[in-house]
């Protein structure tokens, strides 16, 4: 396995399960999914390249950097065929990891994912990024949630946790300047999207504030899309059963 990028690894089963977290995140955003999946599954959670146990990755911030990370360390694991599940910035991700190497990924499952057109909310992100405290970190959560959801104690801790981290803090400041610089962020090609040949599925809340629903419109008939009236941009946390059941279907086949 290569030394710059950590996965947290649970359960043992015929399919494997990639999780990748959004940006600012870390592999325990997965903790009410991971455990459900890997009563079956073999399932990998990772820290993203510029994240948690990943901070000191090489070259971390590009998505695409972050894609041939993932698809290098599960060739080193000897994994050659995963369903791939991925949160934000871990959807774009995905995405790109699957129109890179087509045949090891056997599925796509994207929780409002990133890339997807060109809008998002740089200034609630960039103080998310730059948050040094609890109470800011939960300011911009709850933001980032639908209106009247509470995040979760648990959830802002263990992202404190991993912002006490020496260096943890400036390095999702800098990666937050890049994924919004000139405010807009990257896309991924509509025809790109129509050529991906895996079952492929797209969760994402009518009020999500930072990365708006109305990025689902024309996507190509091969990618389904689930609605999720009512919930905002946090879905493992506003809608973990949706998502634990849109993974638990392509694994059925």
């Amino acid at each position: 396995m290569t030394t710059d990028i950590h996965a947290r690894v649970q359960g043992r089963g015929p399919a494997t399960v990639v999780l990748l977290h959004g940006f600012g995140g870390h592999h325990d955003g997965w903790h009410d999914i991971q455990p459900a999946l890997a009563a079956g599954a073999r399932v990998l959670a990772y820290d993203l390249p510029g994240h948690g146990r990943s901070l000191g990755y090489p070259g971390a911030g590009p998505a695409h950097v972050a894609a041939r990370a993932i698809l290098a360390d599960l060739a080193a694991r000897g994994l050659s065929r995963v369903h791939v599940a991925g949160h934000s910035m871990g959807g774009a991700i995905a995405v790109l990891a699957a129109l890179r190497a087509p045949e090891m990924v056997a599925s796509l499952t994207l929780v409002a994912p990133g890339g997807f057109g060109p809008e998002i909310n740089f200034g609630l992100l960039r103080r998310f990024a730059a948050a040094a405290n609890a109470d800011d970190l939960r300011i911009c959560m709850n933001g980032m949630s639908a209106p009247g959801f509470t995040m979760p104690t648990k959830y802002v801790a263990g992202l404190m946790a991993v912002r006490a981290v020496p260096g943890q803090r400036e390095k999702l400041i800098e990666i937050g300047a890049l994924i919004t610089k000139g405010d807009r962020q990257g896309e991924i090609p509509r025809d790109a999207l129509a050529t991906l040949a895996m079952p492929a599925g797209v969760l994402w809340g009518t009020e999500d504030t930072v990365l708006p629903y109305g990025q689902t419109t024309d996507l190509p008939g091969n990618i389904a899309l689930e609605t999720l009236p009512g919930k905002g941009h946090m879905l493992l946390e506003e809608a973990t059963e949706p998502v634990l059941r849109a993974i638990r279907r392509v694994l059925r086949g």
